[in-house]
Order: structure tokens, then C-alpha cells, then sequence
């Protein structure tokens, strides 16, 4: 077949739904990156294609070859859209494999993506986007006509991504900057808590090191330290010693830790009790809530050794009973949302709510907000929705969420995060990872979801990041979730890597696996 003579665009576009569609990877084994799209003028005939072994082919084939056998002609483009997801990690993955489940999808795109992305056929992985840059994303969309945007990481969120999309008429789920504030400062949530009576820990903010170490002094110990802006999962500080505390504001004020982000800080009263995560989809004025999940913040078994941005998670979380929740979306979620319209910053996007449900009381206080999905709870969240994710987020974007429910699959997910050795302090990058497709083969409803890898020369995957891999799985009861979970890490070969082997201890009897 000779080098077709079409808009090498719109046709190279019609190629990457069907990939899609029919789980083919866009990546050659000679490049071992993600596809790019920064050549202007493309060689049809020597374009490279592998499509996933699952699918039971062994050969390379031609872009031209590939596209004559793939495409059928059964896209309305009137009923579809093209979405891009902003990110590169597990939490993206999560949402590239449910949008690509959506029937209002077309093609996916992932903007930088990851190699576990692009070799499951899940998305097209555009490494060289710089997502921080909102002209290129701009151009980007009109070019391959993306009719929705999903913003994974908070950082292009505070940087004003969704702002400049949004005024391009390019419909976004994700908050512009000025909401995503909830976020990216403590102080700021601290004070929308305060005038809009939202129930949260007490707390007072401090540039000062001498005048917050006298707080500290007069509050005691067990006391909490956060560093107002964002630092990856790692700017909070569980002090059970007043000693603890003072170092912790020493390296945020003094040591400059967290650079800008701990330039104010943020020393909370310790609440006792159980953590829970709950998630929302806001439009502007109203909200829906999403099942429950809880995480796993601490590295160690027992919620033992320091906090991480997470080391597993499961959906649903029994400590959120259906009343709970409902007091949630009552005295948290829906105040949050009508403050933010009453301040001038309407928030678009999803609310996750890190919340205490206190021992002493029973009810739920407001730790703190993220501004997306949580990772890893995503990915519990994610396999477990059967709406479609698409409709959903547009809906969001158009401020037309009243009404909408969602559909779960009944039973619960886990998830368990196998992570580098050394994380969340310094570890090793490049260690080789084998024997991921056995792990996915131990039940049908286990799915692996990369959040740092890549490929080395030898085709192999590597780890390239603190918290690399979550292994999901799906069951009728946690238990089942957890035994799948587990089964499925075990098939996995990776020295370099260790997990926890308790997730969900809270929730389930305990039983460890070794």
C-alpha cells in the first residue's frame, strides 16, 4: 500500500483511535519512548507500530499497513470526543484506562504519559509536550481537535493550565488557579474553613520559626507541621515529640526544605482517630460525591515510618458509612463549593477531601484538600466506576452536574503500590522490572497501573520513580480484592522494590503476605 496522500494528521488521528480501540501500542522497540508528534511531514511506510502481545501479533508493521487493517470507518465524530490527559503517573494511567472505556470517547491522548501507558494501549503518550506551557498544550488541542481536557497533576493546575485552556473555549475538568489554591495553600483552605464554619483542626500559620516553636510549646505534643505550599505528599510532619516538631520547622523556615513551599508553615492540632478520603465532582455550583476510599499514607506495616504520597488504598471505606457521608457532602463538601463561587473562584473539577473521623467525636473533620485525584485512590476508584467517565467530566466542564449519578460495580477494589527501595528518602532509578503480564494473568479484574517507569535498551521496564507500580484488583469482597492484589504483586520480579504488606488492615482481619 503506497503512502496514502490525506491530511497526514486527521488520517494519523483516525490510525490512533483504532489503535486504541484494538489495544495496539504506539511505540517502536528500536525508539522505546512514547510516540511523538513533533515531525512535521511523516514517512508512511517506514512509521513503526507494535501492537501488544495480548492481541497475539509478533510483527512489526508499517503505519500505512497498520491503518489499512485497522480502520473501520464507525466514528461519528459528532458523538465522540478526543481527550487529553495531563500527567505521567498512576493516577493518569487510572484515568486513561477508564476514559478509553467511555462510549463518548474517541482517542486518547497522554501528555507525557509513561512507558506501562503506552505499551498497554490504554493512551498515546506525548513525552514531549511540555505541559507546563500552556500555548504548546493550546496548539496541541487545536491541532488534533481535543474536546476535553482531564488535568491529572496539581502543578499545571496552580501554574493557570486549566485558566488559559478554558479561555480558548477548550472544555477542562480541573480548577483554574485561583481555585485550585485550595491546594496549593494551606493558609487558604485554613481560612475558607474559618469564615465559611467548615469543620477542621486547629491551627495557626507562622513565617516566624522562634514565634512558631513558642506555639508549639504552649499547644504540646503530639503536634502536626505543614509546610503551606506543595511538596510532593512530604511537606507534613507528624510530630509525637516536641523535639520533632522544632526540627520539622527549623527545616522548613530556616533549612529551606521545601524551597518557597515551606516558606510559611502551618502547626495543626493532632486529631485522633481514622483517616478517610472523599471524592466529589464539582461544576461551578454543584457537587456529587464519588465512592469512598481509604489510603495508606505511613511507608511502613502498622502505619509505622514516615508519610508517603500513599502506599495503597480501597474502595469502598466502611469507616465512611452512608451517614458519614452524607454529613461530609452536608458540612464540608457543599460550603467548600459555595464559598469558592462567594469568593470569585468557582471550582471546576474534582474535590478530594483528606478527612479525621475523630475518635472522641465520630464525626469527620477536614484534613486538608487536593484539587485532583488522589493517587492511589484513583485507581481504586477508577475500575470500579461503569458511568461514562467522558459524558461525566464534560457535564462537569458545562456546569450541568445536577442530576447526574454515577454507576459502581458492586464488591471492592484494592490497590497495593509497590514502591522503590529507599522511597520516600533517596532511592535507586533504572532497577529492572519483570514478569508484569503474569501478575495481570492471576484473575481477570487485576490490572496494573504504571506510575514511573520506562524502558531500558533491551526493552526491558525499568523504575524511574519513587512509587512505580499499583497493582489493582477487583473483588466481591475486600478480602478478595486484597488476595488478588496480593497474588498478582508476588508474580511480579523486581529486587529493587518492596510494598506493605498490610493494606487494608483496618478494615479486614489481619493476615500479611511475605
Amino acid at each position: 500500500m503506497a503512502c496514502i496522500s490525506l491530511n497526514i494528521e486527521a488520517t494519523a488521528l483516525k490510525f490512533v483511535r483504532n489503535c486504541q480501540n484494538h489495544s495496539t501500542s504506539l511505540f517502536s522497540a528500536n525508539q522505546q519512548s512514547c510516540f511523538k508528534f513533533s515531525s512535521a511531514n511523516w514517512n508512511c511506510s517506514n512509521f513503526p507500530v507494535r501492537p501488544t502481545s495480548r492481541r497475539g501479533f509478533n510483527t512489526y508493521k508499517s503505519f500505512a499497513t497498520a491503518f489499512n487493517s485497522l480502520y473501520v470507518d464507525n466514528i461519528n465524530p459528532e458523538e465522540r470526543v478526543v481527550v487529553l490527559v495531563i500527567g505521567g503517573g498512576g493516577r493518569e494511567h487510572a484515568l486513561c484506562h477508564t476514559l478509553r472505556r467511555s462510549p463518548s470517547c474517541d482517542a486518547i491522548f497522554c501528555a507525557p504519559g509513561n512507558a506501562g501507558i503506552s505499551s498497554s494501549g490504554d493512551a498515546t503518550c506525548i513525552e514531549d509536550l511540555d505541559v507546563l506551557d500552556s500555548s504548546a498544550v493550546i496548539a496541541f488541542c487545536h491541532k488534533w481537535g481535543v474536546g476535553l481536557v482531564v488535568v491529572g497533576p496539581e502543578a499545571p493546575l496552580v501554574a493557570g493550565l486549566a485558566n488559559d485552556l478554558v479561555k480558548e473555549g477548550i472544555p477542562t475538568f480541573g480548577p483554574s488557579s485561583e481555585a485550585a489554591a485550595l491546594e496549593g495553600s494551606k493558609n487558604f483552605m485554613k481560612s475558607l474553613c474559618d469564615k465559611y464554619r467548615i469543620p477542621t483542626a486547629k491551627y495557626q500559620a507562622f513565617t516566624d520559626p522562634s514565634a512558631a516553636k513558642e506555639y508549639i510549646k504552649q499547644e504540646g505534643a503530639p503536634i502536626v507541621v505543614k509546610a503551606d505550599g506543595l511538596a510532593a505528599g512530604k511537606g507534613v510532619i507528624v510530630a509525637m515529640t516536641l523535639e520533632q516538631a522544632y526540627e520539622a520547622v527549623d527545616s522548613m523556615l530556616v533549612e529551606n526544605a521545601f524551597g518557597s513551599a515551606g516558606s510559611r508553615v502551618i502547626v495543626e492540632e493532632y486529631l485522633e482517630g481514622e483517616e478517610a478520603s472523599f471524592f466529589a465532582l464539582v461544576d461551578g455550583e454543584h457537587a456529587i460525591p464519588l465512592e469512598s476510599a481509604q489510603d495508606h499514607k505511613r511507608v511502613g506495616d502498622g502505619d509505622t515510618g514516615p508519610n508517603t504520597g500513599g502506599m495503597g488504598a480501597y474502595s469502598p471505606a466502611p469507616v465512611l458509612t452512608k451517614e458519614l457521608q452524607s454529613v461530609v457532602m452536608e458540612s464540608i463538601i457543599l460550603p467548600t463549593v459555595k464559598g469558592m463561587a462567594e469568593e470569585g473562584c468557582k471550582f471546576v473539577g474534582v474535590l478530594y477531601a483528606g478527612l479525621m473521623i475523630e475518635k472522641k467525636s465520630g464525626l469527620p473533620k477536614l484534613i486538608e484538600y487536593n484539587v485532583r485525584f488522589g493517587d492511589p485512590e484513583c485507581q481504586v476508584l477508577m475500575v470500579r466506576l461503569e458511568s461514562d467517565l467522558v459524558k461525566v467530566l464534560l457535564a462537569a466542564c458545562r456546569g450541568d452536574l445536577r442530576g447526574v449519578s454515577l454507576d459502581w460495580s458492586p464488591g471492592s477494589a484494592m490497590v497495593v503500590v509497590m514502591a522503590s527501595k529507599g522511597y520516600p528518602g533517596n532511592y535507586q532509578k533504572g532497577t529492572i522490572i519483570r514478569k508484569l503480564e503474569e501478575a495481570e494473568q492471576v484473575s481477570p479484574s487485576v490490572k496494573v497501573f504504571h506510575a514511573g517507569t520506562a524502558f531500558d535498551a533491551d526493552g526491558n521496564f525499568i523504575a524511574t520513580g519513587g512509587r512505580v507500580l499499583g497493582v489493582t484488583a477487583k473483588g466481591e469482597e475486600l478480602e478478595e480484592a486484597r488476595d488478588r492484589a496480593y497474588q498478582a504483586v508476588e508474580q511480579i520480579s523486581w529486587p529493587g522494590g518492596f510494598y506493605r504488606r498490610d493494606i487494608g488492615w483496618r478494615a479486614l482481619p489481619q493476615k500479611q503476605y511475605s
